[in-house]
């Protein structure tokens, strides 16, 4: 661990040199990648300082313990007890620090929500999947811009999209991927029963333009008029834009904004990132459709996590987490929940990095 905290003091110097430079200062896009850079080097190398700190600082107090007496004895006791679990908490801090980046950490993301299995109740969850969402970016200072979404009769979502952009967005964000299971009584109900529908729940990595390359002559652009409730000449202008890319299939379609331009912008920025999940699942040799892993069917028994009204229950089924506070969950506190999946996640990648320890 020396070598590789030295190594990395050693970069972080370079780092703070490159930044430095007028070149690098006059590309946005060099400046970003070193600063980002810049910031996770700095992090591990300032738990790295106290962990060199605390460690030569035991070296000289177990000494001074060993010709010690009467009291000097105890107080250089405490201070080794200090120091070890000083220790103890700076390893621990580096070695999730130096663990391998997952290549999505700084992208932000693209969520699709839509009603699956229940008719319109699903639809009326997924709105509530979306607030939910909406008020969690909020309380992590996040910023959310809507891509596009589609009504459903009473008012509920069949299908909507929206990039989310911040700090750890998709490091918190992709947990969220699946099918979500509501068990409620629904409005439509007249005699109070219990229904269980599902909503399906996409994350993708957002990707910048030159990172999928993509021919015009692989597209096939049409344009129609938007339906539904938009405003005064939404409905009489062909501004609805439907994308489709010939070689995979993929089809992305939006219509929320007056101009064709607009919405043909939206829907290339949706096109390039669901081409680089498949990318990245190809590249990975797993499933070639990211988007089939994440939700599968969408059916109700494929879920991720269930919502249960009447006990005010949230329950994650990967790591068993229920909590009774679905009112507050639903309101955006999702913390709890985002926290677990976080740290359960940071537990498996070490227990895979160190696999004896996990024995």
């Amino acid at each position: 661990m020396w070598d590789r905290i030295e190594s990395l003091e050693l970069e972080l110097r370079d780092v703070e040199v490159r930044l430095g430079d007028p070149a690098v200062q006059s590309d946005p896009s060099q400046l970003a990648v070193l600063g980002r850079r810049f910031k996770e080097l700095e992090e591990i190398v300032a738990v790295g300082v106290c962990y060199r700190a605390a460690t030569e600082d035991l070296e000289v107090a177990n000494e001074m313990f060993a010709e010690a007496s009467g009291d000097d004895r105890e107080e250089l006791r405490d201070e080794i007890n200090t120091l070890e679990t000083a220790i103890a908490v700076a390893e621990e801090e580096l070695k999730v620090l130096l663990l391998p980046k997952d290549p999505n950490a700084d992208r932000n993301v693209i969520i699709e929500i839509r009603g699956a299995a229940g008719g319109e109740e699903a639809n009326l969850f997924a709105r509530d999947l979306f607030t939910m969402y909406e008020a969690f970016a909020k309380r992590q200072g996040w910023r959310l811009e809507m891509l596009g979404a589609s009504l459903s009769d009473l008012g509920g979502f069949t299908e909507v999209a929206a990039i989310l952009s911040g700090d750890a967005v998709w490091t918190r964000m992709k947990h969220e991927a699946g099918t979500h299971r509501v068990q409620r009584v629904p409005v439509t109900e007249s005699q109070g029963r219990v229904h269980t529908s599902s909503a399906t729940m996409i994350v993708l990595p957002e990707a910048e333009e030159v990172e999928v390359d993509i021919h015009d002559n692989d597209l096939r652009v049409d344009t129609y008029r938007s339906s539904g409730s938009g405003g005064q000449s939404v409905n009489t202008m062909d501004s609805a834009v439907r994308i489709t890319h010939v070689p995979t299939g993929l089809v992305v379609t939006m219509q929320d904004e007056k101009s064709q331009l607009k919405n043909k912008n939206k829907a290339m920025k949706v096109l390039r990132s669901r081409l680089l999940a498949l990318e990245q699942e190809k590249a990975a040799s797993e499933a070639s459709d990211l988007r089939k892993g994440q939700v599968n069917t969408g059916d109700r028994s494929e879920k991720i996590r269930t919502y249960n009204f009447k006990e005010n229950r949230v329950t994650d089924h990967r790591i068993g987490l229920t909590l009774h506070k679905l009112d507050r969950v639903l309101a955006g506190e999702l913390d709890d929940v985002s926290d677990a999946l976080v740290a359960e996640e940071r537990q498996r990648q070490l227990e895979d990095d160190n696999p004896e320890d996990s024995r």
